[in-house]
């Protein structure tokens, strides 16, 4: 029950930041969450074996949320100014053996999480981008709950055991059909919408152009979700933190949105060029 009303909290919150919230707001939103799956990140490569300068660290995080929000043009240069002041900062106030280390595991968890998270913002930037990041949801979520429950149930064939035991090839393909079935439905609500004069969701396009697009942000999601099961087993623990009820840590939660939502973005920017 934790589970289920901690889950439906986030979802109305989101959901409605979406669809109503300005872009400061959202941003804002997103900047926090990522800062939280962030920190739990710097707990796990400590745990591993880095040395992580917390307040550098979020100095240089929230770097990345500035420029989202208020200078978008410089992102590039801002990441690449990141990378340059961690192993400067690391060179002089870490061991000698810990330099490239300490700087490089705070570097990664600032791309892998930041830089990802704040792909959700320039999605809700584009024209269409509240239809955009429902989309996003739905191939992600109804996936999600595909594979732990047919996964639980029928799951027999292991995906990826030295990664994620509980995985499996069945869990995943429940997850794919989710997606694409739930992707279907979308876009006929939007159908429907648009000929009662509702312009709430728009998905320019064919529908199997979206179908596609949806079986390769679940397989992103997939993939994101299997990337941190992997540091999560390579420290030893079972949640990357404890303060979602019945979910584990914030980065638990966004885990595989690091991935689909990334994969969603440059999507979007590629479809500009072809």
């Amino acid at each position: 029950m934790k589970r289920i009303l901690t889950a439906a909290v986030l979802i109305l919150v989101t959901l409605a930041l979406v669809f109503c919230g300005p872009f400061w707001l959202f941003t804002l939103f997103c900047a926090i969450a990522a800062g939280l799956a962030f920190w739990e990140y710097l707990d796990i490569a400590d745990a591993i074996g880095a040395q992580s300068p917390r307040i550098v660290s979020f100095v240089a995080f929230a770097a990345i949320y500035i420029s989202i929000w208020k200078y978008p043009d410089f992102l590039t240069a801002t990441v690449g100014a990141i990378a340059l002041a961690l192993l400067t900062y690391c060179t002089f106030h870490s061991p000698v053996d810990r330099i490239l280390p300490d700087a490089a595991s705070v570097y990664i968890g600032i791309i892998y999480v930041g830089l990802s998270f704040a792909t959700l913002p320039l999605l809700f930037e584009q024209s269409n981008g509240p239809s955009l990041l429902l989309f996003l949801f739905v191939a992600v979520w109804s996936g999600d709950i595909a594979a732990l429950y047919i996964g639980k149930a029928f799951g027999k064939h292991k995906l990826a055991p030295q990664l994620s035991p509980g995985k499996t090839w069945e869990g995943s393909l429940a997850s794919l059909v989710a997606s694409a079935f739930l992707t279907l439905f979308l876009l006929w609500v939007a159908s429907f919408l648009t000929a009662h004069s509702v312009d709430n969701l728009s998905y320019p396009g064919s529908w199997f152009r979206w179908l596609v697009l949806a079986v390769i942000v679940n397989a992103a999601g997939q993939l994101g979700d299997l990337v941190e099961s992997g540091l999560k087993r390579a420290a030893g623990i079972k949640d990357s933190g404890s303060l979602l009820p019945g979910h584990g840590g914030v980065l638990d939660r966004i885990d595989a949105l690091l991935l689909a939502a990334p994969v969603l973005w440059y999507a979007h920017l590629a479809q500009q060029y072809f």
